[in-house]
């Protein structure tokens, strides 16, 4: 018997042992030479009037690595096709809970790093059905700006966690939150 839901998710959502639909994802943090950040305004189809902005990315494929899975999300949703050898991090990790056309999601997901050059422009030719319908504007943002905004974004506290990336990851992943 067919899951409506699951065929508008995605092949990678499934259920953890609580029943809630979960997933793996791989998210990229894309800054360019200001030190912008470059975020995804997204909506819940089935909650209209939320939005919050979000890092590129999403669910990782059966068998793809988290890597591999953040260079074709980012190929996917800017255009930029990369090697994923290129990709900074991860740097940070997180799970996420919420609600998402109706479900319960739990999402864990690893943060990459990639910097372009200013002037930057996303390519949306890749996005998929549930990407149009739930990604309304893509965006630079000076990290104060963002935080002195009163928007909603994730992670929480993107603004201080870009501020503090260096120039280069050497470390464990963060946990944030």
């Amino acid at each position: 018997m067919s899951d409506p839901l699951a065929d508008r998710l995605g092949p990678e959502w499934g259920h953890g042992p609580d029943g809630v639909r979960t997933r793996s994802a791989s998210r990229v943090v894309v800054l360019d030479g200001a030190g912008r950040v470059l975020l995804l305004r997204g909506s819940d189809p089935a909650t209209p009037g939320t939005d919050w902005w979000f890092t590129v990315g999403g669910g990782r494929e059966p068998g793809e690595s988290a890597r591999a899975a953040a260079a074709r999300e980012l190929r996917e949703e800017t255009g930029l096709a990369v090697d994923p050898a290129v990709l900074d991090g991860p740097v940070w990790s997180r799970t996420a809970e919420f609600a998402f056309l109706g479900a319960r999601c739990r999402q864990h997901e690893e943060f990459f790093v990639h910097r372009v050059a200013e002037g930057f422009e996303a390519d949306r030719a890749g996005w998929t059905d549930l990407e149009r319908a739930s990604v309304t504007q893509v965006r630079w943002w000076d990290p104060a700006e963002l935080g002195a905004s009163g928007v909603a974004f994730y992670p929480v506290d993107l603004p201080r966690l870009v501020a503090a990336l260096p120039a280069a990851w050497t470390g464990e992943p963060l946990v944030v939150d």
